[in-house]
């Protein structure tokens, strides 16, 4: 998908905000004024300390190198894997999220390698395979028909090397579906002064609203992923082993934490019980 003039003007949701559940419409989204504030959303430092090295110790415990980041947005994880020694390429499906991540490494004295694509046709825009690809922030939710996250997760396949690791996370929705939102605002956004809440939800919508200490405010629609449903695609889409974590614990009970990461392996790890 390529970025439109919309990118740079206001967020458009139609008349019908609620309405409006279309997987393209994510470029129109991420505009810029979104963008430049995002990162004092996430607040890196905030981030890094809450994470720890998670992600750096999966992949070094499977000896992997190079690393395909298809939703690189600002660039966090795309320059904490670079400082830690890996080798990586970063993507996004939107231009204004890739430039933002290309400033904000060149600030920290790294060059991503960068590439605009869009995750159901992603073979097309990148070369070779992959050691291990990461989906983080949240960003699968960006797709609302279900061939198209089948089609995105086998194009993920594809792009792995025969052992290859797939990270994906998402949040907990299930909670958020059947019993409310709530959040220790610890893990993923710990920017102070700002909020990200759902305005609406639905089986097929989570209307999520993101309010910055300036008053501005902005919006992302998203299909809100279950648990069980996230494992069920990995499994049909190939991968022999799927561990799943909260919060970045494995062992934890679904009801508390506020988002899952998936680790899906195309082989079968060592010391696996799944």
């Amino acid at each position: 998908m390529t970025s439109d003039t919309l990118t740079r003007g206001e967020q458009d949701f139609g008349e019908d905000p609620i309405a409006r559940r279309e997987t393209d419409n994510y470029t129109a989204e991420y505009i810029q004024g979104f963008v430049e504030k995002w990162d004092s959303l996430i607040d890196w430092e905030g981030r890094a300390e809450s994470e720890g090295d998670f992600f750096i110790d999966i992949l070094r415990a499977r000896g992997k190198k190079t690393v395909l980041d298809v939703a690189a947005g600002t660039g966090f994880h795309s320059v904490r894997l670079l400082e830690a020694g890996f080798d990586v390429t970063s993507a996004d499906g939107s231009a204004e999220m890739l430039a933002k991540a290309f400033e904000n490494a060149k600030k920290r004295g790294h060059m991503l390698k960068t590439v605009q694509a869009d995750w159901r046709w992603l073979n097309k825009d990148i070369q070779g395979k992959y050691d291990a690809i990461i989906c983080l922030g949240n960003s699968f939710t960006h797709i609302f028909d279900e061939m198209d996250r089948r089609r995105a997760l086998a194009e993920f396949y594809a792009a792995l090397k025969h052992d290859g690791i797939l990270i994906l996370d998402h949040r907990n929705y299930d909670v958020i579906m059947d019993e409310g939102f709530r959040t220790k605002h610890k893990y993923y956004y710990t920017g102070e002064n700002v909020s990200a809440e759902p305005e609406h939800v639905d089986d097929s919508l989570a209307r999520f609203k993101y309010t910055f200490p300036d008053g501005a405010e902005y919006h992302l629609n998203m299909f809100p992923l279950r648990k069980t449903y996230v494992r069920k695609l990995l499994n049909e889409a190939g991968f022999r082993t799927i561990r799943s974590f909260g919060d970045f614990q494995e062992q934890t009970d679904d009801s508390e934490p506020d988002f899952f990461v998936q680790v899906a392996y195309k082989d079968e790890p060592e010391g696996s019980d799944e």
